[in-house]
């Protein structure tokens, strides 16, 4: 095999990224599972006679439901009644039938809470013969807000940043967020009962478990008024909390408000849910293109999580183990992984994980030959930024000393953004209209 330069390296790592991105764009990942000949409509392996039902809507939530509904206006063309879907500002399509409202993500605001109400509106009018399809993707849980009977949409956002500060796992935070809502926990499956729902999930999430994606808005929920009020007081937040929420929870494990839809429930009978696109999906593909680039390939994992700065270290370790013995593949070798790490803040700078993640690296490598590193999130936003990553090499410490920029000091600050915008190292896509969490290529010439 030919040598790789570091120009070529670099270039070759944006072109494997985007076979990753293209294997998860949304868009094409409904077409692949949703096909019409004639009447007949198939989704994954089941076929639905089109005469059968008399309407079909369309709701969902999330940064790329505005594709996944262009894809479904073109398939089923004039045969949508109706359609409702929330997604983030700047992420909208135009489409004909499917009404979009651009809401607020990370952060839910009132323009979500006003479309939540408005896809349960559309759902509390669907019979029996009516079919449902239920496009769902990344941030469908901040962009499906509507908090329960008696609860603000702040008393909620405090609820959450509660349990943030007090070091609660995100399975816990879910569990209250699911009983603290009239929409997700399975009750948006409950709204659409009696009508035929399928759901279709764009994963981004470890693992793909659906009670999670989205906080499990079309499936049974496994937690409890119960077990959510047994992690109030394991983090002693009975004097913290609004006391509108712990009202609700109370009444809630008491049986004076119904519990959330579980396993075994009939409305569960007339749902199927169907991952169309996934982290592991997306690496694959990219693998499948740095092979044909001539690379020897490993795949370590698409559960990547923990701390940035720590996962960024064991990454680069594997990088020089490659450069030293040949092992565990030889150069040329393009190593991927992804997943989604966290970052803990300290300092007061702009950055994303991914950018973090590249910046541990960086320093990790400095003055390494022919060792690109590429970390960027597939939904082109990294952070409360315009990058979707960043793109290093053993030169990128280097240059920064020549300006006199201090990388430490940079990556103690979580000031990666500033950091890589001042060497021009930024890796901007814009929106991708897909979002299957991170992906980490290592490239070694």
């Amino acid at each position: 095999m030919s040598k790789k330069t570091l120009t070529q390296l670099r270039k070759d790592s944006i072109k494997i990224f985007y076979a990753g991105l293209r294997a998860a764009d949304s868009f094409e990942a409904v077409k692949k599972f949703v096909h019409r000949e004639g009447n007949l409509l198939t989704i994954d392996k089941d076929s639905y006679p089109l005469n059968e039902f008399k309407h079909i809507y369309i709701v969902g939530a999330g940064k790329a439901s505005a594709s996944m509904g262009k894809a479904m206006e073109i398939i089923l063309d004039n045969g949508i009644e109706k359609g409702f879907i929330n997604v983030k500002y700047g992420y909208e399509e135009k489409l004909k039938k499917i009404k979009i409202n651009q809401a607020g993500h990370p952060i839910p605001d009132e323009a979500g809470v006003r479309g939540a109400r408005e896809i349960m509106a559309l759902l509390g009018g669907a019979e029996k013969d009516d079919l449902v399809i239920c496009l769902i993707s990344g941030g469908g849980s901040a962009l499906l807000p509507l908090p329960a009977e008696g609860i603000t949409l702040k008393e909620k956002q405090q609820t959450t940043q509660l349990l943030l500060e007090c070091g609660a796992p995100i399975e816990e935070i879910n569990a209250l967020r699911k009983h603290l809502s009239k929409i997700k926990g399975g009750w948006l499956a409950k709204a659409a009962y009696p009508a035929e729902l399928i759901s279709l999930v764009l994963s981004d999430v470890i693992g793909d478990p659906l009670t999670a994606i989205a906080s499990g808005p079309t499936v049974p929920d496994t937690t409890t008024y119960e077990g959510c009020w047994r992690i109030v007081k394991r983090y002693n937040l009975l004097d913290k909390l609004p006391s509108s929420v712990l009202n609700h929870l109370d009444k809630g494990r008491k049986g004076e408000i119904p519990e959330t839809p579980k396993e075994g429930d009939p409305i569960f009978k007339r749902v199927k849910n169907i991952i169309v696109g996934s982290n592991n999906l997306a690496i694959k593909a990219a693998q499948k293109q740095a092979k044909e680039l001539g690379y020897h390939t490993l795949i370590l994992s698409s559960f990547i999580q923990g701390e940035t700065r720590e996962v960024a270290k064991v990454h680069t370790a594997i990088a020089k183990e490659i450069l030293t013995s040949g092992n565990p593949v030889p150069t040329p070798a393009c190593i991927l992984s992804g997943g989604e790490t966290t970052v803990t803040i300290k300092g007061k700078g702009l950055g994303g994980r991914n950018q973090e993640f590249a910046l541990a690296s960086a320093i990790e490598i400095k003055g390494m030959k022919n060792v690109v590193i590429l970390s960027a999130g597939t939904d082109g936003s990294d952070g409360p930024t315009d990058a979707a990553g960043a793109i290093v090499d053993g030169l990128t410490l280097p240059k920064a000393e020549k300006i006199g920029i201090n990388a430490q000091e940079y990556l103690e600050d979580n000031n990666s953004y500033r950091f890589f915008k001042k060497l021009k190292h930024l890796f901007i896509t814009g929106p991708t209209n897909t979002n299957v969490m991170d992906l980490h290529l290592i490239l070694i010439g």
